[in-house]
């Protein structure tokens, strides 16, 4: 019997051992020689794990997908035009794509001119931030001085947002307030707004979001009926926007 007849033989024999009707049990000796079957098997042909790995991560991606696209559905409104966030581009336009990201995050830094390479070159794009602060306090701080320049000069909030997502080092309340400063807002402005208006219902709905959505890091993206994550570059966003308007979705089949 070869090797290959073998393997078949032993998989037949265990879905039949699986079968309710009739119940056939394995003694020791045969469930030894089945796992050195198996064994043998994949020591020889060790390149089927990987497709083994390769088809487990695209169902995962898969389940991933479909279970933001159901979350997508459902909050629509608070995606895209939550009054928590600020749009930047062109505020009617065609596509809307809408970020998380966190001031301390280092992808997100790097991820800044993906987003501003677009901006420059297609005028037609709606780009919405969202502040979601995962990373710590520091994190969290450096946001409500962010929420606080944002209510106090929504003009100057673009500029704010590049500036600090921009600066090496980490983003701090410290930091965030000194930059406000250099832009015309003062210390005490953005510390009695901080007070009278902590934004904390704009941090839970963020974090509720992020949850339901799926995300677990940042820069993460939604465009179209899809969620887009990690820092994928300037091209793939590209690629994204186009299918929105060729197809009203993210990826076109």
């Amino acid at each position: 019997m070869t090797f290959k007849t073998k393997l078949a033989a032993t998989v037949a024999l265990l879905f039949a051992a699986a079968a309710p009707l009739p119940a056939l049990a394995l003694d020791d000796a045969q469930k030894k020689e089945i796992g050195e079957f198996i064994k043998e098997y994949l020591v020889e042909n060790p390149e089927i794990l990987l497709d083994v790995q390769e088809a487990l991560q695209k169902k995962q991606e898969e389940q991933q997908q479909a279970k933001a696209k159901s979350a997508i559905t459902d909050n629509e409104k608070a995606i895209y035009n939550s009054p928590y966030d600020i749009a930047l581009g062109n505020p009617d336009g065609d596509v809307t794509i809408v970020e998380f990201f966190d001031y301390n995050c280092g992808y997100c830094k790097r991820a800044l001119s993906d987003m501003d390479d677009i901006l420059k070159e297609d005028k037609n794009v709606r780009f919405v931030l969202k502040e979601l602060p995962i990373l710590g306090p520091d994190s969290l701080a450096a946001h409500k001085v962010s929420a606080a320049f944002r209510d106090l000069a929504p003009e100057k909030y673009g500029e704010f947002h590049r500036t600090l997502l921009g600066t090496e080092g980490r983003a701090t309340e410290e930091s965030a307030i000194a930059l406000a400063s250099t832009m015309g807002v003062s210390e005490a402005d953005i510390r009695k707004t901080m007070t009278e208006k902590p934004h904390d219902d704009a941090v839970r709905e963020a974090y509720s979001l992020a949850n339901d959505l799926g995300i677990t890091g940042t820069p993460s993206y939604v465009l179209g009926n899809e969620m887009v994550f990690g820092a994928v570059g300037a091209d793939d966003l590209r690629a994204k926007i186009a299918n929105v308007r060729a197809c009203g979705k993210a990826s076109c089949s």
